[in-house]
């Protein structure tokens, strides 16, 4: 008599709600080039150096959101295209205002884009690091806004984001300097 796989009975495990995804760790090939872009052009707060091959960054003062090390990857070249492995990491950020802001310091810093979408449930922009790790800049659209179908099932879709419109959302909040008195 073949033995049963518990992973495929019809008692399912489901996750808790509650779990979270709490951060990423990369292998960087240049500490201080990852950090240009991660502190520099994206703006996470550098939280702890851990010698001079880590640092960990965060958003609003958690311990952090990304840790960036060159423990086995001190100059080395990234993963060949069609290899397994991180596909990209994903930075959420709480509205569309933020990600147009965001936007806007990718560009002033001649970062080329991969692409932008709207996916009915999120906006979207994709990026690479300085290390060709795949980069997503996102925020979510309200719940009551995401696509369903008849039956009520998610929708998701990939269509333009237009680009131009996101940016123009930011220019009100763009800092031109110090005002003429």
């Amino acid at each position: 008599m073949a033995k049963s796989d518990p992973l495929d009975s019809a008692d399912k495990f489901t996750i808790d709600p509650q779990v979270r995804i709490g951060h990423i760790h990369l292998k960087v090939a240049d500490l201080q080039r990852a950090l240009r872009f991660y502190n520099g052009v994206l703006g996470f707060a550098v939280t702890q150096y851990f010698g001079d091959s880590a640092v960990f960054l965060s958003a609003g003062g958690y311990h952090h959101h990304i840790a960036l090390n060159t423990w086995e990857s001190l100059g080395s070249s990234p993963p060949p295209p069609h290899a397994t492995g991180l596909y990209h990491t994903a930075i959420l950020y709480p509205d569309r205002l933020h990600l147009a802001l965001a936007l806007h310091r990718v560009l002033k810093a001649k970062i080329a884009l991969d692409g932008a979408a709207d996916h009915g449930v999120s906006q979207s922009i994709y990026l690479r690091d300085p290390d060709e790790n795949g980069v997503e800049l996102y925020c979510d659209k309200p719940r009551e806004q995401w696509p369903r179908t008849h039956d009520g099932k998610l929708a998701m879709y990939t269509r333009p984001l237009d680009l131009e419109l996101l940016l123009s959302e930011a220019v009100p909040h763009l800092s031109t300097g110090p005002r003429d008195l």
